[in-house]
C-alpha cells in the first residue's frame, strides 16, 4: 500500500514538473511572440536574420581608411559615446518559433566588438592586398549569435596603395540590424561633430502583434514614403497609394480615386508577373554554385566631376554613366578569359530605399529590390550608356521594390526551408547584387583623422557569387567587388577594367560631333 501511494505521489510530482516546464516554454514563446521580453524584430528583419547560409552570410562589410592613424582606445571611446546610443548595438537576438526578439545583452563588453588586427608586412609597405585578404576572410566568418551582431576590426598601422600611412577599420554588421541607408545615419553619428540619434519612443509591447505587422510591413510602404522613394509622379498616384493605408478616405475620393486605384493595381499585377516570370540571365562563369570563400578588390577613387561632365554631355545621369562602366568592366573581364559575350546580359538586384532619410535613425530594413539587366555584350561605350539609361527609365514608377519588400516580409513568417525556397526566386535568376550609394561630398573626420576612403558591400543571398559596390564620397567615386573565389578567383581583374572603361567612354564622348 505504501509503495503504491509513494509511486502515485512520485508520478504526480513528475506530472507537475512536466506541466511547469510546458507552462514555462509556452509563456516564453508567447511573451516572445508578443514582444513582452524585449523588442520584437520585424518580419523583414527576421527574414534577413534567417537568410545566412554557408556560401553567403548576411553581413554588410565595410572598410574605412584613415590618415593619420587612430588608436584603439580612441575608437572605443567614440563607439561608447555614439554607436552605443543606438539600442540595437547593445542588444542580442533571441529566436523562437514565431520569429525573433531584440533583448539587452546583460554581459555586453565592448572589448568583444572592437578588436585589434595586425596585417603582415608587405614589400614596399603597400598593405592593400593584405587588407583585402583580411576583409574577404572576415566576410565568411559568422558573428557570435550570443552577442550583438556587429564587430569592428581596427588595424592601427596601415599603409595603402597610395603610400599614405594611417589606419584601417573593417566593419561587419548583420543585415538584420539595418540596411545601407540606415547605416549612413549611423556613420554620421560616429564622425567628428556627428549628432546622436533622436530619442526613440518605446513601442507598446502589446501592439506588436499581427495587426501591427500588417500595418508596418504591408500598408506603410504604399503610403507617401514609397511615393517619394520611387519618384512616383502625379497627385492621382499619391492619392491611390494613400487609399491602401486609409480605405475610408479612399471611398470618399469617388470614381476618380477608383480609376487611379485601378491603374495602380494594374501596374502592381504587371510588375508582379514580371518578377515571377523573369527569364534566366546569361550563363557566364560568374554564375554557378559558390564555394564559400571570398575575394575582395577595389580601385582608387576617380574624380566625381569628370563623371558629372560625361553625364551632362550625353544627357545621362551619373548613375547611368557608372552602371555602364560596370557593365563594360564585367564584359571585358569575361572576354579576357576567352569568353564570347556578344548579346549577353547579366541581372543585378539593386536595392531601392523605401523610407525618408530623416527616419533612417530607426534602423531596420526598409528597402525593396529591382532587377537591372546590364548589357555586358554591348561593346560601343556610347551605345551601352544609352541602353543603360533606357533600362533605368523603364524601371521608374515600377512597384517591383514594393513587391520584393512584401516578399521578404512574408518570408520572415516562414520556417527556414520554406523561406529558402521562396527567396531562391532571386538568386536563381541573378548574377550580382549591386549598390550605388551617394556619400558626403566633403571628406569626414573621425577621432581627429581624415576618412580618406570608404567602401562597403551588401551581402549576396543564396547562390549569388558577385557583389558590386559604387560609392561616391569626398569628390571621388570608388568601385569595389566582392566575389566567391570559386566563381571569380581574381576580382582585381574586374577592377582593373573599370578605369579603362571610364576612360574609353570619356574619349569617345569628346570625339562626338558636338554642335556650336
Amino acid at each position: 500500500m505504501v509503495t503504491r501511494v509513494t509511486a502515485r505521489s512520485a508520478g504526480k510530482q513528475a506530472a507537475q514538473k512536466v506541466a511547469r516546464n510546458v507552462q514555462k516554454n509556452v509563456t516564453r514563446a508567447v511573451s516572445g511572440t508578443l514582444g513582452l521580453s524585449g523588442e520584437r524584430m520585424s518580419k523583414v528583419d527576421t527574414a534577413w536574420l534567417r537568410m545566412d547560409c554557408d556560401a553567403n552570410l548576411m553581413m554588410i562589410v565595410g572598410v574605412w581608411q584613415l590618415a593619420p592613424g587612430v588608436k584603439h582606445a580612441a575608437v572605443c571611446e567614440r563607439i561608447e559615446n555614439s554607436l552605443l546610443k543606438y539600442d540595437r548595438f547593445r542588444q542580442r537576438v533571441v529566436e523562437d518559433a514565431g520569429g525573433a526578439t531584440w533583448v539587452n545583452d546583460r554581459n555586453f563588453d565592448l572589448a568583444n566588438h572592437v578588436v585589434l588586427e595586425k596585417l603582415p608586412k608587405a614589400a614596399g609597405g603597400n598593405q592593400q592586398e593584405a587588407l583585402q585578404d583580411r576583409v574577404a576572410a572576415l566576410a565568411t566568418q559568422r558573428l557570435d549569435p550570443k552577442r550583438p551582431l556587429w564587430q569592428i576590426h581596427l588595424v592601427e598601422d596601415y599603409t595603402g596603395s597610395d603610400g599614405v600611412k594611417g589606419s584601417a577599420m573593417i566593419v561587419r554588421i548583420h543585415h538584420c540590424i539595418a540596411d545601407g541607408i540606415a547605416l549612413i545615419s549611423v556613420t554620421m553619428s560616429l564622425v567628428d561633430g556627428g549628432a546622436p540619434p533622436p530619442e526613440r519612443r518605446k513601442k507598446n509591447a502589446a501592439a506588436t502583434g499581427a495587426e501591427d505587422w500588417i500595418a508596418d510591413t504591408l500598408l506603410k510602404p504604399f503610403t507617401d514614403i514609397t511615393v517619394k522613394a520611387l519618384g512616383a509622379v502625379g497627385e492621382g498616384a499619391a492619392r491611390s497609394l494613400g487609399m491602401l493605408g486609409d480605405p475610408k478616405k479612399g471611398m470618399e475620393q469617388g470614381m476618380h480615386g477608383s480609376m487611379d486605384m485601378a491603374r495602380i493595381l494594374l501596374q502592381v499585377l504587371k510588375d508582379g508577373a514580371a518578377m515571377a516570370l523573369m527569364p534566366d540571365d546569361s550563363k557566364t562563369r560568374l554564375k554557378g554554385k559558390p564555394g564559400g570563400s571570398k575575394k575582395v578588390a577595389w580601385c582608387q577613387p576617380i574624380p566625381l566631376d569628370e563623371v558629372k561632365a560625361i553625364g551632362k554631355a550625353l544627357n545621362c545621369s551619373i548613375n547611368d554613366v557608372l552602371l555602364s562602366c560596370v557593365a563594360g568592366a564585367l564584359g571585358e573581364y569575361l572576354k579576357s578569359l576567352g569568353d564570347d559575350v556578344t548579346g549577353q546580359e547579366i541581372r543585378a538586384m539593386v536595392p531601392v530605399n523605401l523610407r525618408p532619410l530623416d527616419q533612417a535613425y530607426k534602423l531596420g530594413n526598409r528597402f525593396g529590390l529591382v532587377p537591372l539587366v546590364l548589357p555586358i555584350g554591348v561593346d560601343n561605350p556610347i551605345e551601352r550608356v544609352y541602353e543603360v539609361r533606357r533600362r533605368m527609365a523603364a524601371l521608374k514608377g515600377s512597384y517591383q521594390p514594393l513587391l520584393a519588400f512584401s516578399l521578404l516580409a512574408v518570408a520572415g513568417l516562414l520556417i527556414k526551408p520554406a523561406q529558402d525556397m521562396m527567396l531562391n526566386l532571386f538568386s536563381k535568376k541573378t548574377t550580382a547584387v549591386m549598390t550605388n550609394v551617394p556619400g558626403p561630398r566633403e571628406k569626414l573626420k573621425f577621432c581627429g583623422s581624415t576618412l580618406e576612403q570608404s567602401m562597403f558591400w551588401v551581402p549576396q543571398s543564396g547562390d549569388v557569387g558577385l557583389g558590386v559596390s559604387i560609392l561616391s564620397y569626398g569628390g571621388g567615386v570608388q568601385f569595389g567587388v566582392i566575389t566567391d573565389s570559386k566563381l571569380c578567383p581574381e576580382p582585381q581583374r574586374i577592377i582593373d577594367e573599370f578605369v579603362p572603361e571610364f576612360a574609353k567612354l570619356s574619349i569617345v564622348t569628346l570625339m562626338l560631333p558636338w554642335g556650336e
